[in-house]
């Protein structure tokens, strides 16, 4: 994901002091925001997969494109991974906190 995209969003979505934001609004743009990372993770995975497939069939691609594609694929499925532990993580505190 973008850190471009993360911040634009930040300031789209963080209310000014005179305007009130619906938390309908909130959580679309937080939804929306989440599709397009998984999406983003998942686009480079298809396209590591697509050059790792073209070195294999001895088509005219670099070595070196493959492997950038697949570590920054790999590094974005791994950050995905462990966004996800720590949402969960907060969730079960959460649950778990006495009222």
């Amino acid at each position: 994901m973008n850190p471009l995209s993360v911040q634009a969003l930040a300031t789209k979505i963080t209310p000014s002091e005179n305007m009130r934001v619906k938390p309908a609004e909130v959580q679309e743009s937080f939804s929306n925001m989440l599709k397009s990372a998984i999406n983003e993770v998942n686009n480079a995975q298809v396209k590591s997969d697509i050059l790792t497939e073209k070195l294999a069939n001895g088509e005219n691609v670099q070595l070196h494109d493959v492997m950038i594609a697949s570590q920054k694929a790999s590094i974005m499925l791994e950050t995905t991974l462990q966004v996800r532990n720590k949402v969960v993580e907060a969730y079960q505190s959460i649950m778990n906190m006495q009222i």
